[in-house]
């Protein structure tokens, strides 16, 4: 609808490292219920940008808004109740079980010194259902897979509640299969939960198999945005990436495939 706000807005940002660029006006705006790739080079500004979008940094310039309000005015506590983010291969204390971790996610909504009550226990204990880790809820979690531990995470994240959920690499160190069991539940959370996915992933071809809407950063700015299967395109991973490559689809899901070559 006209004059409806995105879910997200971002306006001119602007940011420097000891005097280095990392992102130079950057516009951006996610629709509620997108599920958004970024991707480019290392150094690029990706994770930047998504720090920015959830707060962890202050821009240099230009702002985020979140449903059309200005992000730097929300009480953190709001904030947290709407945004949840997870940055790349978070460590927690060894000791807690999943089910511990969960409950952190809780937090936001639980006023100070209060105990959790019968609500917040029944969202800890969806959200474990929904990551399908009932048989792993009582384990310690250094005692599990890292892609166990990773989806323990995305529960902590869903039991927040949040509209919006930021991921920094989330597949990051995860072997193949743990990386389409993760990337498999964030998509599923997007479709049936509604909620906002923002991803920085690093592998191209599982970016084009998740995200409907890919994002390309060249030093600082926004190369491409659109359509997945228009931004991985030759032209495109050879301004960005500097390779040449090849795009198939995939004979099972339709998806773009990027076969690169020197």
């Amino acid at each position: 609808m006209t004059g409806t706000p995105p879910h997200i807005g971002a306006q001119g940002l602007e940011l420097a490292y000891e005097g280095k660029p990392a992102l130079a006006g950057v516009d951006l705006r996610v629709a509620r219920g997108e599920m958004v790739g970024i991707i480019g080079r290392n150094g690029s500004g990706k994770s930047t940008l998504l720090k920015l979008i959830g707060r962890l940094l202050s821009p240099g310039a230009g702002a985020v808004h979140l449903d059309g309000k200005l992000l730097a005015s929300l009480p953190t506590g709001e904030l947290a109740r709407s945004m949840a983010m997870l940055p790349q291969s978070p460590v927690p204390p060894a000791e807690l079980t999943v089910r511990e971790l969960v409950g952190y996610g809780r937090y936001p909504h639980v006023p100070w010194l209060r105990r959790f009550g019968g609500q917040d226990r029944a969202v800890i204990e969806r959200a474990i259902q929904a990551c399908r880790l009932e048989e792993l809820a009582g384990r310690r979690l250094d005692s599990l897979s890292g892609g166990e531990r990773q989806k323990a995470w995305v529960a902590m994240a869903l039991a927040q509640q949040p509209r919006v959920m930021l991921l920094d690499e989330p597949v990051t160190f995860l072997d193949l299969g743990q990386q389409l069991e993760v990337m498999d539940l964030i998509s599923r959370l997007n479709r049936d939960e509604g909620i906002t996915v923002v991803a920085v992933m690093h592998d191209l071809n599982l970016a084009a198999r998740y995200c409907e809407r890919l994002v390309a950063l060249e030093k600082g700015r926004i190369h491409a945005d659109g359509p997945t299967d228009e931004v991985m395109s030759p032209g495109v991973l050879r301004e960005v990436f500097g390779i040449e490559a090849r795009i198939g689809s995939d004979p099972v899901t339709g998806r773009p495939v990027c076969y690169p070559y020197l």
